[in-house]
């Protein structure tokens, strides 16, 4: 049995000044971890005892001489671990408008855009109307779900815990790390096309996707801090150049292709991949949040993330589809276009400006760089989350990692990369559904926007985490709705022949469909069991110590069960009903005869019960370990299979 963080109970902590809610994840005291751990641990609530989380709480520490001298440089130290209240202070929440603004205000919309009218057949009309409305749709929940980076000092993938559970949550960290560097990839193809247009024939894309690599690397070395400080800037040289290729070759942009009316699924497997697009971004906007004070408004912090994102994005996507609609029509755009991708493209639109012409190419290859610097700082994070070893690896070592795992990839998708541009931002979109609507729905309807409820001193601890059950069903059986709305070079459902791709949409709403019974069940299930494990706290009476303040609920349960002094019983009994007060006056009376009818067998078996409990208990953890250290070996593995494809 788990007792895990469930929005089960009405609970209140003194200690931590939390205002009582239907959604209160249990603390667990500090000053009895070792007392509950050693003293208390037989019993039914045996099964509850589990070691607290590690918060990150900087110390001075002995490092070797050259780590050292990279945290002098300005290298981030802090990984994944939870950030404290405390530590939360950075009050400047304009640069969360600005590390997503300059991020997207660079070349990488502009294919996503153009696959609109070269592979949707879209008219430049259709297009900027499918962009703009879905657009402004799907900013929605990446913005909603950064707001909760600082208001519970987590990572993204982190609060993905306390609904996917400490386990399945590494399948959504694979998929995650592999969506972003795909983003990464494309970033580093559209720059190393631009850099080897500047001087066809001399630089290969090859040798321009590692340049651009190597600096956003270093880019990502640093950290948290050095990304907002350059995001915060390199924004006015991007648009400086942005602007500059749009007004010399922006008069050829209104020779548009004739194409026929849009149909509906035309439109709708088009704004499939600008979900997949944006969606996408609720997998690590939090990251970017979590030292900033959580006293602002939400509203504020919401509306920076939601125009950083959809600011830069809507007008290169829509400008992508002009270049797109254009390139049949203009004169030598589609042989430039056929070599060198959207940069050749931008290096005929500059051409009249000659040698400046390539400075500014120059400038718009390089402005990918703090995209992929972005992309690259949470996916080291993400690998850190796959094994618990993992925490103890500085986090430099993922990103040299994520670096040598990019380049070869990049090169070998260069050679087909509209194909899979195309194939990836499709996928993506059908995974995202799946995770944004469990975490919104988890949220806001369970846990009441009660960002508190994320108790940071379990954030790693299995037992108290949700199982991820729900989580896993729901998109499972959402998934049999997401198939046949699937429509792929590859696969057409039936709904998709009719419709056009929906996979997104099916995706999305079908989980959270599908996720409130489950969640609703399993929060049910829990609670009746707690209820019942209170209510023979009160028969077994208290034991002959007296009552610690600010004891957590775990703790007064483990004292009551092995109660003998009736003098102290009624006061933790009161302490107990306390904690409990709300859903004891829901109990109804059924379940209580129920339970009291019971009480004497249970009592009865007591002993055997303790002995069957503890020998569960210890082969449900080694099942556990056992099946979460295999998965992760086979994720290495296969992202090791993955490597040598790419290289060879």
């Amino acid at each position: 049995m788990n007792s895990d963080s469930q929005p089960v109970l009405m609970l209140s902590s003194r200690k931590s000044g939390k205002r009582a809610t239907g959604v209160e994840d249990v603390e667990k005291d500090d000053n009895h971890e070792q007392q509950d751990r050693t003293k208390h641990t037989n019993g039914l609530v045996s099964l509850l005892m589990v070691e607290d989380g590690v918060v990150y709480k900087p110390e001075a520490e002995e490092h070797t001489r050259w780590y050292q001298r990279l945290l002098d440089a300005g290298v981030e130290e802090n990984g994944i671990k939870p950030v404290p209240v405390e530590k939360r202070t950075i009050t400047q929440y304009n640069n969360l408008f600005t590390v997503f603004f300059t991020g997207l205000l660079c070349i990488l919309p502009l294919p996503t855009g153009m696959l609109a009218t070269t592979v949707f057949q879209l008219s430049l009309r259709d297009a900027s109307l499918t962009i703009l409305f879905f657009s402004a749709f799907c900013t929605i929940a990446p913005a909603f779900m950064g707001c909760g980076g600082y208001k519970t000092g987590l990572r993204q993938m982190i609060q993905a815990r306390y609904s996917w559970g400490l386990y399945i949550v590494t399948i959504l960290l694979v998929l995650n790390a592999a969506t972003v560097t795909g983003f990464s990839i494309v970033a580093a193809i559209v720059s190393g096309q631009t850099i080897a247009a500047i001087n066809p024939g001399n630089v290969s894309v090859t040798v321009g996707i590692v340049i651009v690599i190597l600096a956003s690397f270093v880019l990502s070395l640093l950290g948290y801090r050095a990304l907002h400080i350059w995001e915060r800037w390199q924004w006015i040289p991007n648009l400086v150049v942005i602007t500059i290729t749009v007004g010399v070759g922006g008069k050829q942009l209104v020779n548009q292709q004739e194409v026929p009316a849009a149909t509906a699924p035309q439109i709708l497997s088009y704004a499939g991949l600008i979900a997949g697009y944006f969606i996408t971004f609720g997998g690590t906007v939090s990251d970017f949040s979590i030292y900033h004070d959580p006293r602002a408004p939400m509203w504020k912090v919401f509306t920076y993330l939601y125009l950083g994102i959809f600011t830069p994005s809507v007008p290169l996507l829509i400008l992508g589809a002009a270049m797109g609609g254009a390139v049949p029509v203009v004169t030598g755009w589609a042989e430039a276009y056929e070599s060198y991708g959207t940069g050749g493209i931008m290096a005929i639109m500059l051409e009249p400006v000659g040698g400046f012409g390539k400075f500014v190419l120059a400038l718009l290859a390089l402005s990918v760089v703090g995209n992929i610097g972005v992309s690259m700082y949470p996916v080291a994070l993400n690998l850190q989350m796959l094994l618990p070893v993992f925490t103890k690896v500085p986090r430099f070592i993922f990103t040299l990692a994520v670096t040598a795992l990019m380049i070869p990839l990049s090169i070998t998708a260069s050679r087909a990369w509209e194909e899979s541009l195309e194939n990836f931002l499709a996928v993506i979109g059908y995974w995202a559904g799946f995770f944004d609507a469990v975490l919104i729905e988890e949220v806001v309807v369970f846990r009441r926007l009660d960002w508190d409820s994320y108790d940071h001193s379990i954030w790693n601890v299995g037992r108290k985490l949700p199982s991820g059950i729900a989580a896993l069903v729901a998109s499972l059986l959402s998934l049999g709705l997401v198939i046949p709305g699937i429509s792929e070079v590859w696969f057409i459902g039936p709904f998709a022949k009719t419709t056009g791709d929906i996979g997104f949409e099916l995706a999305f709403f079908g989980t959270a469909l599908f996720y409130f019974p489950l969640r609703w069940l399993e929060i049910k299930w829990r609670g009746h069991f707690l209820v019942f494990l209170v209510y023979i706290s009160e028969r077994a009476g208290p034991p002959t110590t007296t009552p610690e303040p600010n004891l957590s609920h775990y703790a007064i349960l483990n004292i009551t069960i092995d109660a003998s002094n009736a003098e102290i019983k009624n006061v933790y009994r009161k302490k107990a009903l306390e904690y409990h007060s709300d859903k004891w006056q829901r109990f109804n009376a059924a379940i209580r005869a129920e339970a009291e009818s019971k009480y004497d067998e249970i009592m009865e078996v007591t002993t055997l019960f303790k002995s069957a409990a503890r020998l569960l208990k210890k082969l449900l953890d080694w099942a556990i370990k056992l099946a979460y250290y295999t998965t992760q070996l086979a994720l290495v593995a296969l992202l090791g299979l993955v490597f040598t494809a790419a290289t060879n």
